[in-house]
């Protein structure tokens, strides 16, 4: 009786078979990083609205056509396109296997974002000479906070990209190093298109106000 109630026991028993499926090594690092340029989105779409909304607030102060220097902003822009054209070459080289050709490209594309970042810098310092503070009005400390934080995001992306050429030279285009490269690939773009509205949104139309 004992035993036909233990194989009564067993039979009632539901098995479950776990089906695994293969996942791509990384996949979980790219999406992550999908997340945190998605906030990234939101950070810059609260400042280009914060912009829109005080940019038209001079509080007496100067005018966007009266400090703003396109001439400069333009050669700015190029720099910033030049590097992403760069960083291109540098994925193309990777791929093709070809470890110094990545790490001079990517030592191209550091060298056009010091670039970026220097000329922003100079622009900021004749501003504030010429007494164009963020205290000055709202549409002058919107229009600092917006412009210095994509500077920071090309500072933080030329530390990552030097970080990268350290590793890539020491330890060679391993999957690791690959996949960190298509990260900083999408957000280094992902700063050629925020800039691109900066200098429509904030450089060209202020002028044409």
């Amino acid at each position: 009786m004992a035993n036909h109630d233990a194989s009564h026991a067993i039979d009632d028993k539901v098995f479950y078979v776990v089906d695994e499926h293969d996942h791509e090594a990384g996949g979980s690092t790219m999406l992550g990083f999908w997340i945190y340029l998605m906030s990234d989105c939101l950070i810059f779409a609260m400042l280009f609205a914060a912009y829109g909304v005080f940019g038209t607030s001079y509080a007496g102060g100067p005018r966007p056509s009266e400090i703003f220097e396109l001439p400069l902003v333009a050669v700015n822009t190029t720099m910033l396109l030049l590097s992403s054209i760069t960083y291109g070459f540098a994925m193309l080289a990777m791929e093709e296997d070809r470890k110094t050709s990545t790490l001079v490209w990517l030592a191209i594309t550091g060298l056009f974002g010091a670039a970026f970042v220097g000329i922003e810098l100079t622009e900021f310092s004749k501003l504030i000479a010429d007494g164009a503070t963020p205290q000055r009005s709202a549409f002058l400390s919107s229009f600092f906070t917006l412009v210095s934080t994509h500077g920071l995001h090309v500072t933080m992306g030329l530390v990552w990209l030097v970080t990268l050429m350290v590793q890539v030279g020491r330890y060679g285009l391993t999957t690791a190093n690959r996949r960190r490269l298509m990260c900083l690939s999408l957000f280094w773009h992902f700063l050629d298109v925020i800039w691109i509205g900066v200098f429509t949104f904030v450089y060209l139309l202020g002028v044409l106000r």
